[in-house]
């Protein structure tokens, strides 16, 4: 029931807008999406596994946004350069976002356990959101290496791999610390054009 699970992981993401994950009530969110609390319960199984499919389909939001970034432009750094912007932009955006590249939770969110918990579930996206959720780092390594796929993939120049993935994942880690530490002027595109400088060819 695809169109039933967005409406209530939509519910939920609304919710926390308005109070602390420990005080929303399940029996709400499937009021505000229109359906049965017992379909909330099919779908997800508990408020734990809400939880787990909420933080999981956040930081595929993320992952979709950076594939987006990196397809935007033809030129390298004006890729990276996308790619930075939106880590930044997402994560002042989307309290969810921010955790998990940050791995700060605040006690207004939920925040589930990284490794994977039992699932019983026959739902099979609910099945992947109670596997392993990526911690900050997994999230650093999945970027960086899908920047490099892209970046060295047909028809484009042939870098040093291992250069353009140290590259790749310092750009990220600008993005990060511009997400904890706004930058001023110029923002974080000016910020990561001076780190690029001389790493990549055109």
């Amino acid at each position: 029931m695809p169109a039933a699970r967005e409406s209530l992981l939509d519910a939920a993401y609304s919710a926390l807008a308005r109070r602390p994950w420990s005080t929303v009530r399940m029996v709400d969110v499937a009021a505000a999406a229109g359906v049965s609390r017992q379909t909330l319960y099919n779908e997800f199984g508990s408020k734990e596994g809400l939880a787990r499919a909420l933080v999981r389909r956040e930081a595929d939001g993320f992952l979709a946004g950076v594939e987006r970034a990196l397809t935007a432009h033809s030129d390298a750094r004006d890729r990276l350069v996308a790619v930075a912007e939106w880590t930044a932009s997402e994560a002042r955006g989307n309290a969810l976002v921010r955790a998990v590249l940050t791995g700060c939770w605040s006690p207004w969110l939920p925040s589930p356990t990284l490794s994977a918990v039992p699932s019983t579930s026959a739902v099979p996206a609910q099945r992947r959101a109670d596997g392993p959720l990526p911690s900050p780092g997994d999230l650093v390594a999945t970027v960086r290496d899908r920047a490099v796929a892209v970046l060295s993939g047909p028809g484009a120049p042939q870098p040093d791999t291992a250069g353009l993935a140290r590259s790749c994942e310092l750009v990220i880690r600008v993005a990060l610390s511009c997400v904890t530490a706004p930058p001023g002027e110029g923002g974080v595109a000016d910020l990561v054009r001076t780190t690029m400088r001389s790493q990549l060819t055109a």
